[in-house]
């Protein structure tokens, strides 16, 4: 599983002329599903989300995470953040999900970081959404949950 944390002031998801999602200070996440990914790994993605200290306190430094914020999160699913570009001029996405497993887990993600106290907005799955965001910072992360659980060096 994949997520773009992007810290933002406000953030909007439209589809069809609607507003389906929306949220002032706290962050966009884009969320991208796998093949073999599980509730594990939502779970996982959500509390590092949770709890990454990504915003300044009063000196600046990044000390406060979203729930010391009291920030939101609008969740947008992303399939394309599985795409290959290895080889030819058009993307391959065989590595994102199909639907009926990303769905569910792109809840279970939500679900989780409603657990950590995060207000939470969504996209629509599967729509043609139209997202909007002022980007504060900017700031933006990238979390991989492959990569979460190594060792650093």
């Amino acid at each position: 599983m994949r997520a773009i944390l992007q810290r933002v002031s406000q953030a909007s998801v439209t589809v069809e002329g609607q507003v389906v999602g929306a949220i002032q200070s706290g962050l966009l996440v884009l969320l991208g599903v796998g093949h073999g990914d599980s509730d594990a790994e939502a779970r996982l993605l959500a509390e590092k989300t949770a709890h990454l200290r990504i915003f300044a306190d009063a000196e600046g430094r990044f000390n406060r995470s979203l729930i010391d914020l009291n920030g939101a999160a609008l969740v947008v699913s992303q399939f394309t953040l599985y795409a290959d570009t290895r080889k030819g001029r058009r993307p391959s996405f065989i590595e994102a999900a199909l639907p009926e497993l990303a769905a569910p887990l792109v809840q279970v993600y939500a679900d989780s970081l409603r657990s950590f106290g995060v207000d939470v907005a969504h996209g629509r799955f599967g729509a043609h959404m139209q997202v909007a965001l002022i980007n504060d910072g900017p700031v933006t992360i990238s979390l991989d949950s492959a990569t979460l659980r190594q060792p650093r060096v």
